[in-house]
């Protein structure tokens, strides 16, 4: 995003973008931001004003960015090239996006949010560490890495990179996101096996992924009932009519998009059991819009198997979930009695039959047959090797920054609230 002093490339986003707001208006600048990356070229542009430009100084980009790292929250990576064509890299010091790096055999110094980018190309590829910055000199291509606090911090990756948002060709620490999902979906198939066989078919189930994010799930399950000697038939029958993606937005924007954004690609499912797979349940909307489109072409039942734990935790940190009241899991919560709350309120600590019946409630409230979610010591087991690497804050509330972990609990203090309960309010990590 450029301007007449800067251009930006933003991954990730603000949680705290209003309080930046009011307090670039309380200094008199005028604000007419509409996105992260405009605000933060605001706030860079008014530093920059006034400690260097009106003294004729230089500007001293580390301490730009290390007022900048103490002030935000968020998960973050962005790149600053100014009208001198220094770059300026950085990364938030909660570490939750990456920033790759890679210094090709050629010389150059190329830049990533996914070290997928550098596939094809020779060259030694490390990554930006959170908490700091990496400027490059545009005259000599030098660059020098500076930290922005006197401690470090350790990379802690967004679980959702893994599970949704990363490429399936990226690899963190030796793992591709696409082998990641692949044994997920070999997981969770073992699950839904077992209840398939609880109740016998007429004739074999269509295991089907959602568009473009589902299929090594649905890869995974499928192979996982072969593996079982459960009879399947593996074929998609949900495809996208444009590639958007409709997470983003205010409900009534987003529900449009949704019923535009979906149609069926396979013809031949009248009276037949359909299997849906995909990494996530967040609100509902979606799941439910596609359950109701699949019905309506003569599916028999359309159940949904899910990659992931129940996310309890709204996502501050770039998913575009907001408020608790949001997630799918606390609409099914605020319906369950009083003592049936205070079993869920444990999180990815609820035992196997409360998680059942967060299931079945939100089966019901979309008009599916079944949902079945990854357990959390499933997720676990899959992750085992590197979870000291990543965030999962989504599934246990035990959000990754200190300002997250108090506004996650003025929400859920708001909340419940409305909808007490039988336990003293408290979330286990």
């Amino acid at each position: 995003m450029p301007n007449r002093h800067f251009a930006i490339a933003l991954d990730g986003a603000l949680v705290n973008a209003h309080e930046l707001k009011s307090e670039l208006l309380a200094r008199g600048q005028l604000i007419d931001t509409n996105t992260d990356a405009k605000l933060l070229l605001r706030w860079i542009e008014h530093s920059c004003e006034r400690e260097y430009w009106r003294h004729g100084r230089p500007v001293n980009y580390e301490a730009i960015f290390r007022e900048l790292d103490d002030r935000i929250d968020g998960a973050l990576s962005a790149l600053l090239l100014d009208k001198d064509g220094d770059l300026v890299a950085y990364r938030s010091r909660s570490g939750l996006r990456p920033l790759e790096t890679m210094r090709a055999s050629n010389g150059l110094l190329l830049f990533a949010s996914e070290n997928c980018a550098f596939a094809g190309l020779e060259g030694e590829i490390s990554q930006l560490l959170p908490g700091s910055i990496q400027r490059v000199d545009a005259k000599t291509g030098a660059s020098v890495d500076h930290a922005l606090n006197c401690r470090g911090h350790k990379a802690k990756l967004c679980a959702y990179e893994a599970l949704y948002l990363g490429s399936p060709n990226t690899s963190v620490e030796g793992h591709s996101h696409r082998q990641t999902r692949y044994n997920i979906g070999l997981s969770l198939g073992r699950i839904v096996a077992e209840r398939l066989q609880a109740e016998p078919l007429l004739m074999p189930p269509i295991v089907s992924s959602m568009p473009n994010t589902g299929g090594p799930y649905a890869d995974g399950l499928f192979d996982s009932f072969a593996e079982q000697g459960v009879l399947a038939e593996r074929s998609d029958v949900v495809a996208t009519q444009f590639q958007e993606r409709t997470l983003l937005g205010r409900t009534s924007a987003r529900q449009s998009r949704i019923a535009q954004k979906y149609r069926v690609s396979e013809p031949a499912i009248a009276e037949r059991t359909l299997i849906v797979v995909d990494e996530a349940l967040i609100r509902g909307d979606t799941s439910q819009a596609v359950t109701m489109m699949l019905l309506a072409a003569g599916a028999k039942d359309v159940h949904w198997a899910i990659g992931s734990p129940p996310i309890v935790a709204p996502n501050y940190y770039g998913m575009g979930i907001d408020t608790l009241d949001e997630l799918a899991f606390w609409q099914a919560l605020k319906r369950l009695p009083s003592e049936l709350r205070a079993q869920c309120l444990r999180f990815h600590r609820m035992e196997p039959p409360a998680l059942r019946i967060v299931e079945s409630n939100i089966a019901t409230a979309i008009q599916a047959a079944s949902i079945t979610y990854l357990p959390f010591r499933a997720l676990v087991s899959v992750l085992a090797d590197r979870l000291e690497g990543i965030d999962l804050s989504p599934f246990t509330f035990d959000m990754p920054t200190p300002a997250g972990r108090q506004r996650a609990r003025r929400h859920l203090e708001a909340l419940l609230a409305a909808f007490p309960v039988n336990t003293p309010l408290r979330s286990e990590s």
